[in-house]
């Protein structure tokens, strides 16, 4: 019998020695604000400490897995002031680092993972996606910087000068590309995206919970210095960029170019 616990964005579920988090706002595409952050840290810490989880899900209700932070909360950002940004920040940080878990975490992307949602998805220790999905680092399409170790994990996993590349520009690639230069793990097709990860979720948990821990923890650390002196720098960098022009003109036209758009059924 699975234990569920529904929090106000966020859906914990543990059964059989997995637990699925999965990022409940379906209606803004499970865009992030400050309830579902701090769900998320909330739903990271509880599968942290409970000994009985030996594998960690994470994917995303509806059509998306995350596009980032909502909109209307980073236009409030933008004219506040900066200490909220980067108290906002600090959560949003402590909440992807998912290298506190000493348990595999599997990213399961059933959609777009756009800005934050793609940071979100790096910080996991695999990545499966549906053929549907589309992941990119979009901060500077809206004047902004990755902020939350992102560009750290990125350049691990797909070199310095693809990981510019994609950053620079800003642009969401298909499944087909991220898997080709190792940004995802697996592409599967939409209807088969939950069964593959339970199986790879399942495989894991067969294994030694204090082992996987402590492999997980070894390789972490060799990369731990230059991902806590990232993800500071990152902290710096964005708190700027929320209070500049450009950036809140951006985010204040995404906002009037998608209310002009057509509905997506």
């Amino acid at each position: 019998m699975a234990d569920v616990v529904e929090l106000q964005n966020v859906i914990l579920e543990k059964n059989e020695g997995i637990a699925r988090i999965t990022l409940n706002r379906p209606d803004v595409m499970n865009a992030l604000n400050g309830v579902l952050t701090d769900e998320l840290w909330t739903a990271t810490e509880d599968v942290r400490v409970d000994r009985d989880i030996k594998v960690v899900i994470i994917t995303g209700a509806g059509k998306a897995f995350c596009t980032g932070l909502d909109l209307s909360y980073a236009e409030e950002l933008a004219e506040g002031p900066m200490l909220e940004v980067g108290t906002l920040l600090r959560k949003l940080q402590a909440a992807f680092r998912l290298e506190r878990l000493e348990k595999p975490v599997i990213a399961a992307i059933n959609g777009f993972a756009l800005g934050e949602g793609c940071d979100l998805a790096l910080a996991c220790d695999f990545r499966l996606a549906s053929k549907r999905a589309r992941l990119g680092m979009t901060y500077t399409q809206l004047g902004l910087v990755p902020d939350a170790g992102g560009a750290c994990r990125l350049i691990q996993l797909v070199g310095l000068s693809k990981a510019k590349e994609l950053i620079f520009f800003g642009e969401p690639i298909n499944t087909k590309e991220a898997l080709q230069i190792g940004m995802i793990d697996k592409v599967v097709p939409a209807q088969d995206l939950d069964a593959a990860a339970l199986e790879l979720a399942r495989r894991l948990a067969t294994k030694s919970p204090g082992a996987l821990g402590l492999a997980k923890r070894a390789i972490n650390t060799s990369l731990e210095v230059s991902l806590k002196a990232t993800m500071e720098f990152d902290l710096r960098a964005q708190s700027r960029r929320f209070q500049s022009e450009d950036a809140r003109e951006a985010i204040k036209a995404r906002i009037q170019e998608l209310r002009a758009a057509p509905k997506i059924e």
